[in-house]
């Protein structure tokens, strides 16, 4: 998980690893809670937001056609996570009630 960590974050590599670890951990704890759940919802909202660097980071690592080695996950693996990312932060917030997806009822008619 270091190598991914990308160059520009100011903080040592190791240490975002284990931090980023413990609040993946903490917030997994708070969604088990009455009183966290709703804080445990954005806080992991956010940190996989702050993650998605690392894990374009990881795909350029990767796949030839972004520069990489080639010799790591493919495309198969890479494209979809990159792409589900965004909805796995919609998830986490909808889950805890922080936002609500409306159905729109269609009638009988159409």
């Amino acid at each position: 998980m270091v190598r991914i960590v990308p160059a520009w974050v100011p903080w040592d590599a190791a240490e975002v690893v284990r931090t980023t670890g413990i609040a993946e951990l903490l917030g997994a704890a708070g969604l088990m809670t009455r009183k966290w759940r709703l804080t445990a919802g954005w806080a992991l909202a956010l940190y996989a937001l702050c993650v998605w660097p690392a894990n374009v980071k990881h795909a350029m690592i990767d796949l030839t056609w972004l520069g990489g080695s080639g010799r790591g996950l493919s495309a198969w693996y890479h494209v979809p996570r990159l792409l589900a990312q965004p909805l796995l932060i919609a998830w986490a917030l909808w889950a805890v009630g922080a936002v609500r997806i409306d159905r729109v009822e269609r009638s009988p008619e159409g």
